[in-house]
């Protein structure tokens, strides 16, 4: 019998996650008999909360999300390689506060516990010779940070420019250090590691990184459309403007609903 194959892939975050999803969503008929992918929106509440519980670290959140992981996995057929994509396995991201007004500074903290449900949770729903694997996708550490900063600055009340927000992270981890300290504490079968700057490119774009993992044939992927880009952060001018917005208003309601209707107009643009 076939040893069943999960694969995780808990972000990061801005490593190209939301066009590997997106990329892997569109082509899931094509894949289907090599792979059962799901992402974002296939576990909206066990996602939400383990990025809940990246800033609140309760042990009633983490038991809570495994509470959801459980019963989403239980609602699921038997395939035999299944892929989990959500860069919240790995928590909140980093710039997002904690208790107490904490700033989180990596992932460690939460994506530890998380991985351990997970891994747990995968092992009762589909037993102990399930073969599960983790794929990170990566990033440099300063285009990784500065990427970060871009999009906490159109979607939280940010107001630091990037030299003060940068300086926030004195002891900032390379991300693939940081995944790497992560994967040695969890029971996992295989990790896999792609960073964007090698896969970003490909006509797959970053969904090229898991394909290749799957072993996905040639001549399939030959036939799969060239990847579009999505989550594209903002220009230059927009991110000056939205630092301005943010450091003139208390109004978060409204500054959300303007900040997205000048990025709907920027990308009609």
């Amino acid at each position: 019998m076939t040893t069943r194959r999960v694969i995780v892939h808990p972000g990061f975050h801005k490593t190209g996650t939301s066009s590997l999803q997106s990329y892997m969503a569109k082509n899931a008929d094509v894949l289907k008999p090599y792979v059962t992918f799901y992402g974002k929106a296939a576990f909206l509440q066990a996602g939400s909360a383990a990025r809940i519980y990246g800033q609140k670290p309760y042990p009633w959140r983490r038991r809570g999300f495994r509470r959801l992981l459980d019963q989403f996995l239980d609602s699921i057929p038997d395939d035999p390689v299944i892929v989990l994509s959500r860069e919240t396995f790995s928590g909140a991201m980093p710039g997002h506060r904690r208790l107490f007004g904490r700033l989180v500074t990596g992932y460690q903290r939460a994506a530890v516990p998380l991985g351990l449900e997970i891994v747990a949770s995968l092992r009762q729903r589909f037993g102990p010779e399930v073969q599960i694997e983790y794929l990170y996708t990566l990033r440099a550490r300063e285009s990784w940070i500065r990427s970060i900063y871009g999009h906490l600055l159109r979607s939280i009340h940010l107001r630091d420019d990037y030299t003060a927000f940068r300086q926030r992270f004195p002891r900032l981890r390379d991300p693939l250090e940081e995944a790497r300290v992560i994967a040695e504490k969890l029971p996992l079968d295989a990790v896999h590691y792609a960073h964007l700057e090698d896969c970003g490119a490909h006509r797959e774009g970053p969904a090229s990184a898991l394909l290749d993992v799957l072993n996905i044939p040639q001549e399939v992927r030959a036939g799969l459309p060239a990847a579009a880009r999505a989550n594209v952060g903002q220009s230059p001018d927009l991110e000056a403007a939205f630092l301005i917005m943010n450091r003139k208003s208390d109004d978060k309601i409204a500054l959300k609903r303007e900040k997205d209707r000048m990025l709907r107009k920027a990308k009609d643009g």
